[in-house]
């Protein structure tokens, strides 16, 4: 357990704080599936190539055109919408609700590619009165196309709106907080219940893989996830249970990080392994990649495979742990 946060100092407490949460965002409905996958391949900080400004545009919009029945039918399969929007605000709640306990603050949440933008959260600060904002993406690991992305489209949209630039502080990544990792190692110890007591169980990390070029520039995604995996482990204190990490969601023909999950499920069966946990490691909220990616067509290549048990381990979700992470990170942060 980490040493309490101090309590905030004379200055800090009377101080109205707002907390904005970055996450990726989904589509809230069907119809949102074209519109959601042209603001993600529009994004500057992901399609990126010489004379990438004339066309990035007409180039998202032929992608997202082009992709959208498959992802619909995805997302039809799990409801007709993404899950992170309700999960999120979740999230939101039960931390303004744990910072009141210290000091006033409003949580807010911005998502990156569908609503609410983060544009409209801009618009919602603007008409409050805050003394101090604290930026935290929902990305415990950092990487330039995740939180450099939100904040980048955070600093583009702040700078042109805001009518009194107040304090911003920034929270950029937290891959080795205490009760971060406390909090995937109580998930993982639930979902280990599931299997019969004294069964080797071979988990499985999975983290949304990226360009390997990206990681060849200096991004520290990788090293944060190994170092996420490797922590989490010593303090899980699985010794029986071997591990992998590997990684999903890959998008187009270049080069990602790997292994990826699906041949990752392919070697472990190949080798003897017969039951299988997937801990979702990068993932702090269940979206598609999660329900669908690993619950629907994973699971299925590990029936057809033969394991003999399939789980995955929940995404940690509005989790009270995790909830007393982000606090955590918001109190040291406005101190």
């Amino acid at each position: 357990m980490p040493n309490q946060p101090p309590p905030p100092d004379k200055h800090t407490r009377g101080q109205r704080i707002g907390v904005v949460l970055f996450q990726l965002g989904g589509p809230d409905s069907l119809d949102a599936v074209e519109p959601f996958l042209y603001n993600l391949f529009s994004d500057p900080d992901i399609i990126d190539f010489p004379l990438a400004r004339l066309a990035r545009r007409p180039l998202a919009r032929l992608v997202a055109r082009n992709r959208a029945a498959k992802v619909r039918e995805r997302y039809a399969q799990i409801g007709g919408r993404s899950p992170i929007i309700e999960l999120t605000q979740r999230q939101a709640a039960a931390l303004e609700q744990e910072l009141q306990k210290t000091l006033p603050a409003r949580v807010f949440v911005a998502m990156r590619y569908w609503h609410p933008l983060t544009e409209e959260v801009v618009a919602e600060i603007e008409r409050n009165s805050f003394d101090q904002l604290v930026l935290l993406p929902l990305y415990p690991q950092y990487s330039r196309v995740t939180t450099g992305s939100s904040l980048n489209e955070w600093n583009r949209r702040y700078q042109m709106a805001a009518r009194n630039h107040i304090p911003v502080k920034t929270i950029r990544h937290y891959y080795d907080h205490p009760l971060y990792l406390e909090a995937l190692t109580h998930n993982i110890h639930q979902a280990l219940a599931r299997f019969p007591a004294g069964e080797s169980v071979h988990l499985v990390f999975s983290a949304h893989s990226v360009p390997a070029g990206i990681i060849q520039e200096g991004d520290p995604y990788q090293h944060h996830i190994e170092e996420t995996v490797r922590l989490t482990m010593r303090q899980g204190g699985w010794p029986q249970h071997p591990h992998t990490l590997c990684y999903q969601s890959k998008v187009g023909p270049g080069r990602w990080l790997k292994p990826m999950l699906h041949t990752t499920l392919e070697s472990l069966r190949a080798a003897g392994a017969r039951s299988v946990l997937v801990v979702p490691v990068a993932f702090v909220t269940d979206h598609i990649e999660t329900v669908y990616e690993i619950d629907v067509e994973a699971r299925e290549q590990a029936r057809e495979l033969g394991f003999t048990q399939f789980e995955i381990m929940p995404a940690l979700n509005d989790s009270p742990r995790l909830i007393g992470a982000l606090a955590d990170l918001v109190l040291r942060t406005v101190n």
